[in-house]
């Protein structure tokens, strides 16, 4: 079995909880794992949410099994998560899976170019309180006969497809970050809004939420 070893136990810890919080919306969760030298790329899809997530993991030395420097393979998370020694600062790769659809689908490596509008991280955090408070207080207006799953579903379409201020993003990409724990005030500097292709990324210090502004058959699909 494959060891990564990572940076620090802040790093494992840091994966550790990223991996939780994934495994809290999809028991069920698997996650794609792209490797290349001291970095290791982990993406999830969150389902509730329609985004995918990445958190980068600083590795303590370069990736290599042999003489393959790559990594690229999707794995369970709840396995992953398993394997995690925060102490040791370490996690096993485990065997692969069968991916989702979404893990075929990822944003490219670049190209990425800043988009402007973005708020700052104290108003994106009370825009997700806010949007929160008003889905529990229509919910709660509903007749009871009214509260079946498609009418939450479309409440819920309703209120996070809006967009971030004059930006394109949608609030559920907002949320999506806030939920993951990437949106923290600690790292409110490092806020980003950013567009490649058909692809809308936000950035923070902690970790990316992206998003396609189209369906998956529009242009600029990265398939790997």
């Amino acid at each position: 079995m494959t060891v990564l070893h990572l940076a620090d136990e802040g790093e494992a810890a840091d994966l550790a909880a990223f991996l939780s919080r994934l495994l809290h919306y999809d028991r069920g969760a698997a996650v794609r794992l792209q490797c290349a030298g001291t970095t290791l790329a982990v993406f999830g899809r969150p389902p509730s949410f329609e985004v995918l997530a990445i958190r980068s993991v600083r590795l303590a030395k370069p990736y290599e099994i042999g003489l393959d420097g790559t990594l690229d393979v999707t794995v369970s998370a709840g396995e992953l998560l398993e394997s995690v020694d925060e102490a040791g600062a370490t996690a096993a790769v485990p065997a692969a899976v069968t991916g989702p659809p979404w893990a075929g689908v990822l944003p490219p490596r670049g190209g990425w170019r800043a988009e402007p509008g973005l708020p700052a991280v104290a108003t994106l955090r009370a825009l997700v309180a806010a949007v929160v408070a008003e889905f529990r207080s229509r919910t709660q207006e509903l007749a009871p006969e009214r509260r079946t799953r498609a009418e939450l579903d479309r409440l819920g379409r309703d209120i996070w497809s809006r967009t971030v201020g004059e930006t394109p993003l949608p609030v559920r990409a907002v949320h999506a970050a806030q939920s993951l724990g990437f949106l923290r005030p600690e790292g409110a500097g490092d806020v980003a809004l950013l567009s490649s292709g058909a692809w809308l990324r936000l950035r923070t210090a902690y970790g990316s939420i992206a998003v396609r502004r189209t369906g998956l058959g529009a242009l600029d699909v990265s398939v790997r």
